[in-house]
């Protein structure tokens, strides 16, 4: 995985030098990596990463102007590893959208019996919509966390973005997965639940226009992501109880994006989502 990570970095750069990623630094003999041994004997391999300068967009105030350019420079990060491929792209994740069928499982953790018929409601949304669909929609090497804590602002600029770190989730996925993925994050901290998620959404058709069959699912998608949220959250909690309230962090937030969507048929969240996508029709 590591050397995945490596790649796509090396891949970044050399197709799209501007994109503000970390470089891949070389040891003295050209190696992008290294296997260096501890003071007990264990050996490990070392990889170093440029720095990158800026603030976690999480501890600034939100705007329009903010979300729309997270959307465009996503839009970017996606066209610069459009043609990257890597034997290890194809690895099972927990954290895969597009892959939400596996956890059903999971449901059965859920103890209290609203939130538990809630949650099966959209994982039945999932398997019946979204599923059937994934063949045929675009897919790619995505970045796959995309959020508030993984992209850095300028301290006096909170629109102008220096910085997308931590690619640890990367994968080969379907790509309205990825964008379904971020606009979730924005449902926060707003009156209106869609509104954030509206201009990100748009802002990234406006660089990378979604088909019409990704406009079809990308709202179920953005629901999916909380459902993992909860689904995840809620089974790790249960086995590392002694670290419940990191793991919980985003748990309440995804339970009541949950219940906003649910309030709404399935055709008026889509509509809602891709409010500045469909203005101009």
């Amino acid at each position: 995985m590591v050397d995945f990570q490596i790649a796509a970095l090396d891949h970044i750069a050399r197709v799209s030098p501007d994109q503000p990623v970390p470089r891949v630094v070389r040891t003295l003999g050209g190696r992008t990596r290294a296997n260096v041994a501890w003071a007990d004997g264990l050996r490990t391999t070392v990889r170093m990463l440029t720095y990158l300068d800026g603030v976690q967009i999480r501890e600034t105030p939100r705007t329009a102007a903010q979300r729309r350019a997270m959307g465009t420079v996503l839009a970017k990060l996606n066209l610069a590893l459009r043609d990257f491929t890597h034997p290890s792209a194809t690895h099972n994740l927990l954290w895969n959208v597009s892959a939400a069928h596996r956890l059903a499982a999971k449901l059965d953790g859920i103890v209290d019996a609203p939130r538990r018929a809630l949650a099966e409601s959209f994982m039945t949304r999932f398997i019946d919509h979204v599923l059937p669909r994934l063949a045929s929609v675009r897919a790619q090497v995505i970045h796959n966390d995309y959020h508030l804590y993984n992209v850095l602002v300028a301290p006096e600029d909170h629109e102008r973005i220096l910085g997308i770190i931590d690619f640890g989730d990367m994968l080969y996925a379907p790509l309205v997965g990825e964008v379904a993925t971020a606009a979730a994050f924005h449902m926060t901290g707003n009156p209106d639940p869609f509104e954030g998620p509206a201009q990100f959404v748009g802002a990234y058709h406006a660089t990378l226009p979604l088909t019409e069959s990704e406009q079809e699912i990308i709202t179920d998608l953005m629901a999916t992501r909380h459902l993992i949220t909860a689904l995840i959250s809620e089974w790790r909690a249960a086995r590392y109880p002694e670290n419940r309230a990191y793991i919980m962090r985003h748990n309440p937030a995804a339970w009541e994006a949950l219940s906003q969507m649910a309030a709404l048929s399935r055709n008026e969240a889509r509509d809602r989502l891709l409010t500045e996508v469909r203005k101009d029709k």
